[in-house]
């Protein structure tokens, strides 16, 4: 039983790094989850949602800085856990011949 415990222990364990590893998408995600960047409060991810929704979807995620608040420093801490999909991605495909 122990090493019952044990084994599931670690596939929970594994599970969970591998859902803290997920990138991201800047277009899609609400407040709460982007409160989990470093560096981004409660203030800053209002600001990224707000300006999201005023402006359209982000195409680069160097387009964060045009987010008053969020500066290349903030980006780049966070760079390798951010993507851009969504909205943005569809409206970036090529339209079908």
């Amino acid at each position: 039983m122990k090493i019952l415990k044990g084994i599931l222990a670690g596939v929970v364990l594994a599970f969970s790094s591998l859902v803290w590893a997920a990138s991201i998408d800047v277009n899609t995600a609400d407040a709460k989850t982007l409160e989990t960047l470093n560096g981004v409060g409660p203030a800053k991810a209002a600001a990224i949602v707000e300006y999201r929704t005023k402006n359209g979807p982000f195409k680069t995620v160097d387009d964060l800085e045009k987010v008053p608040g969020i500066g290349a420093a903030t980006i780049s801490k966070n760079k390798d856990s951010l993507s851009v999909g969504g909205k943005a991605a569809a409206a970036a495909k090529p339209a079908a011949k």
